[in-house]
């Protein structure tokens, strides 16, 4: 977050919006600016992948499903607008940390042992580190203790629509992506791979919302997708997992999807029209 912070400081922040004698590095600049620059990101990404995916991806028809609420849609948008700058807070913190220089994170692909080789693994372990990680919090968010305080608004959204993606509880929020703020203050990772990574998380996030769940068939059983993450809405003790289906086949928690099976939320609404 420190190559954001710099540019913003560069550009705009520190011509245009500070006194100039507030030093760029002092903790309390750092910390107002990474609070601001936090939040008008995730709103960017939420509203500009979400809408992209709302208007040429879900398939609309969803919406006639019974399932479906009345005025879905802006209460999920009001819903995440809410929760947004609260989930902001701690990560706001993490990211302070890394920009203090307490995280593994590397500017040069030199600085790496492995090169380009290292950043091409740590891609990958990330990915399986988090979706660990998002897999055993997320089921730990079903348990008696936290579901209804926590999880259940999540679980409004019977059939989601790509705006659902963010629509969480602050705490169900931030603790479904802590996983990804932990992983660079244990594992070296380049600034611009992680950065590059965040957005694909939020992107990622997103498309399993998104109602489209076509997958090439040789990946069904192994991609996380739409398809997986609607059922666990519908059935909730399923598919907990983010990008892969190997920790819920490993937790006993992996449930083939219906809509592979003819019988999801589009083949309902068909039979529906058949009749």
């Amino acid at each position: 977050m420190d190559l954001v912070l710099e540019a913003a400081d560069r550009h705009l922040l520190t011509p245009y919006v500070y006194p100039t004698g507030w030093p760029e590095g002092e903790p309390c600049r750092q910390l107002l600016s990474l609070f601001v620059i936090t939040n008008l990101g995730a709103l960017a990404l939420y509203l500009l992948f979400g809408t992209l995916s709302y208007y040429f991806i879900f398939n609309h028809e969803l919406k006639k499903h019974p399932q479906f609420l009345e005025n879905q849609v802006r209460r999920e948008i009001c819903y995440a607008l809410r929760s947004l700058p609260w989930i902001s807070v701690p990560t706001v913190a993490l990211f302070f940390a890394e920009v203090r220089g307490y995280s593994k994170l590397y500017d040069n692909i030199e600085d790496s042992p492995y090169g380009w080789s290292g950043v091409f693994l740590s891609m990958l372990s990330f990915l399986f580190f988090t979706d660990m990680g998002i897999y055993w919090i997320h089921r730990g968010l079903h348990h008696k203790l936290f579901y209804k305080r926590f999880h259940k608004p999540h679980h409004l959204w019977k059939i989601a629509t790509p705006f659902a993606s963010h629509a969480f509880h602050p705490v169900d929020g931030f603790m479904q992506s802590l996983p990804y703020h932990v992983y660079p203050f244990l594992f070296p990772l380049h600034k611009v791979t992680y950065l590059g990574l965040y957005i694909f998380v939020n992107v990622w996030t997103i498309s399993i919302h998104d109602g489209d769940y076509r997958v090439p068939r040789f990946l069904r059983h192994v991609i996380n997708g739409s398809a997986h993450h609607t059922d666990h809405h519908l059935y909730f003790d399923y598919n907990y997992g983010q990008y892969f289906t190997l920790w819920d086949k490993i937790g006993g928690s992996y449930k083939s999807p219906t809509s592979f099976e003819g019988k999801g939320p589009h083949d309902y609404l068909r039979k529906l029209r058949e009749k």
